[in-house]
């Protein structure tokens, strides 16, 4: 279907931090006969978009159409409004965001966006009659425009609206539009235009206030979690009265802690104005979102700061929840509880990084993020759709920026192999989970142009260091800042590595054998380069003799037989010599815990990952987070982001090691699964399930130190082994059964 590109203006000039400008109201009134059968509408815009259809909204969800680079992809919707359309005179209403089309934010090159611009909107009504003649409506001078009551907003900062202003009537038939002006034509923008396959952004929940400060500057509404959402405020308000919201994560000795979410020369962030126009009111902004656990509210008479005040509604995208995880560990419980939070924090229409403040599609977090995200959540269609943004973000050499969708910031900092990898790894694990054979035939063509660069980038001794790449990002107390503890060219090139082994991957399953070979021979080079020209074979050290550069080295097969038990060894020296605390940023932390239970180490991995002392995560709850933190700071440091994801492999390993769900380990078949979980101390209950492909697998265990039961219930078409750990068995007394549900004694 051709998808119509009549693009529409209220006005040429644009807000600008300086000049403030009302965003717009359309109306397009237009007659329909008798005897109609069929009516659809075709919707887009440059920024955001509100519809209505003979004043009912029927929008899809939040910041509709879809968050987009408009010089790549130009983002339409479809509806079905036949049963909204009456004979006679109808209207077609809508009001517009600003969104990406027009960023003030000055960081990540948004002021600089070549494409700023007033935002627009294009649509098209397709009438069709019993009588086969068939009508189109779309959008051209004869829409009317106005002024809003919005007379500021930004999708980094926050919206403020004059309800004084309001037009009672707007969006329906025997509106007065008489002082309304015609929409101005605008030029087509350059991007494809396509329809989006993600889920909208809606509502998932509603938070009603825990508890309520008076401070000097105003009443503080704690939520009671770090989530990301929009306040609905409901007000019996003075004509003219001003409310001020601003929006924070954390109380620092006991008062609002701002600092964090400062961007760089701007003295106002997540900040809403709502003005009164007297009486009964209510009211939610309509084109942002914030991130926080509270509300500060500033402009409220005593008698009006009640409960009844303010809710939050929590939004994200409508992904499915697929999975989840619970045990008898509260400590666990509560990871699980904030790594699903700050994933759904997150999934808005891309995979974002902070809610309160960057909201930037960052590569790696959501690379890093994406099977524990699978298997919590449903975001194959998501993950489909940004892909698409990722794709066409490459540059002549086959470089990636580190933020997508962007424009031109991120090429030549703040990305590098360890970020790009996103190209292949979310592919990859959407295969592996979901047996999704359409993303990876979408990965391929770019997944061989990323090669291509690579292989411009490398150096004579097989290593790879992308110009400004980023390394072992967080590290843990980040003593050593952007100066990784890790030597950034060794991370790029293990990463490299493993960007050309999954390539080879998909290559292979499409049936793509040149260029699979191609592939492995990139893989070849950089594990010689690594193997031969990095490491201490000897000693078994490896650059920087780190817990991640050893760790890296180990999981992704760097060393083989008395190598490996010797760095394995030295790794488990580092581990001891920091106290058996962590010491590693992401990319050691993604693999860290799951290589100490590979090699017989779960109690080690399960202390590092709960104790309550700095650094762990357990730390971040005996400090009441809600949500994962982007770095391990100890009490009273640097505070950041409270509210990051790509911590969140650590619901992976609940899942494939606690609950025990080895799902496709050989990625090539959907329907395998083997059940092998570990027994930890302090972890005698669990209960996981994880929805397959092919049905509902769920797995309980409940256990002591001797005897207990292991349940399964799982689909008829999965396949694989029930494998218990060394020194446990069933009542035949084997430690290893055919998959099958039923409920097993299983004893030491």
């Amino acid at each position: 279907m051709k998808i119509p590109m009549n693009f529409i203006s209220a006005r040429e000039d644009f807000s600008t931090r300086e000049k403030h400008i009302p965003l717009p109201y359309f109306r397009r009134r237009f007659d329909v006969k008798d005897g109609l059968e069929k009516a659809e509408l075709i919707i887009g815009s440059l920024g955001f978009y509100e519809v209505h259809i003979n004043a009912k909204d029927i929008t899809k969800g939040e910041m509709s159409p879809y968050r987009s680079n408009p010089d790549h992809f130009v983002y339409f919707d479809r509806y079905d409004i036949t049963d909204l359309i009456t004979a006679g005179e109808n209207v077609l209403a809508a009001i517009l965001g600003n969104g990406m089309q027009n960023s003030t934010v000055k960081m990540w090159g948004r002021a600089d966006f070549p494409w700023r611009s007033a935002p627009a909107l294009s649509f098209e009504i397709r009438l069709g009659y019993a009588d086969g003649t068939k009508e189109k409506i779309i959008s051209d001078e004869n829409t009317l425009a106005s002024d809003s009551p919005i007379l500021f907003s930004d999708f980094q900062f926050g919206e403020y609206y004059d309800a004084r202003l309001e037009q009672p009537g707007w969006d329906g038939v025997g509106f007065d539009d008489s002082d309304w002006h015609k929409s101005i034509a605008r030029i087509a923008p350059r991007g494809e235009a396509r329809f989006c396959e993600s889920e909208p952004i809606t509502v998932q929940s509603e938070l009603k206030p825990v508890e309520i400060l008076k401070f000097d500057e105003g009443y503080v509404y704690d939520f009671g979690v770090n989530e990301a959402g929009i306040i609905r405020l409901h007000i019996n308000g003075k004509p003219g009265q001003k409310l001020v919201f601003r929006y924070f994560e954390t109380m620092v000795d006991g008062k609002p802690y701002f600092k964090n979410l400062k961007y760089k020369d701007h003295e106002r962030f997540q900040e809403d104005e709502y003005i009164c126009a007297g009486g009964e009111a209510t009211h939610k902004p309509r084109f942002n979102y914030q991130g926080c656990r509270y509300v500060m509210v500033e402009g409220l008479e005593p008698e009006q700061a009640t409960p009844g005040l303010l809710s939050f509604l929590t939004v994200h995208t409508n992904v499915k929840k697929r999975g989840y995880f619970r045990c008898n560990h509260e400590t666990v419980n509560k990871l699980q509880e904030a790594t699903v939070r700050s994933d759904g924090c997150n999934l808005m229409h891309i995979p974002t990084d902070s809610p309160h403040r960057e909201r930037n599609g960052w590569t790696a977090d959501a690379a890093l993020s994406s099977e524990q995200m699978l298997l919590n959540y449903g975001p194959e269609n998501l993950f489909k759709e940004w892909m698409r943004s990722v794709y066409r973000s490459m540059n002549e050499d086959g470089m990636i920026p580190g933020i997508i969708p962007t424009h031109d910031w991120g090429y030549v900092d703040f990305n590098g192999p360890c970020w790009d990898c996103v190209l292949v790894w979310i592919p990859y694990f959407v295969y592996k989970y979901r047996g999704d054979k359409q993303i990876i035939k979408e990965a391929a063509a770019p997944a061989l142009r990323y090669l291509h660069y690579l292989y411009s980038i490398i150096d004579e001794n097989g290593h790879v260091e992308a110009p400004g790449g980023l390394g072992d990002w967080a590290q843990a107390g980040r003593s050593s800042g952007r100066a990784f503890k890790t030597p950034v060219v060794f991370t790029d090139t293990v990463f490299s590595m493993d960007i050309a082994q999954k390539s080879a991957f998909i290559f292979d399953e499409l049936g793509m054998t040149e260029h699979a070979e191609f592939a492995r021979k990139l893989e070849k080079r950089l594990y010689d380069g690594i193997r031969y020209g990095m490491l201490d074979l000897e000693n078994a050290i490896a650059p920087a003799n780190t817990q991640t550069s050893l760790a890296l080295s180990l999981w992704y097969g760097l060393v083989k037989g008395e190598e490996k038990e010797k760095m394995f060894n030295n790794l488990l020296a580092l581990i001891e010599k920091d106290n058996e605390h962590m010491n590693v940023g992401v990319l050691g932390g993604r693999v860290m815990f799951r290589l100490l239970c590979d090699n017989g180490y779960a109690d080690l991995a399960f202390k590092m990952i709960v104790r309550p002392d700095f650094p762990s995560y357990g730390n971040w709850i005996a400090r009441g987070q809600t949500t994962l933190c982007e770095f391990f700071d100890p009490e009273g440091g640097k505070i950041d982001s409270l509210n990051h994801h790509f911590w969140g492999d650590v619901s992976a390993w609940f899942y494939r090691y606690l609950a025990g769900m080895e799902i496709n380990p050989t990625a090539r078949d959907v329907d395998h699964v083997n059940i092998a979980p570990v027994f930890v101390k302090g972890v005698e209950q669990v209960d996981s399930a994880h929805e397959l492909p092919a049905g509902m697998l769920n797995v309980k265990i409940d256990r002591d130190d001797n005897s207990g039961s292991l349940c399964i219930t799982c689909p008829e078409a999965v396949h694989g082994e029930i494998i218990l750990p060394d020194g446990w068995k069933f009542e035949n007394g084997e430690a290893s059964l055919p998959l099958a549900s039923g409920c097993y004694k299983i004893s030491k």
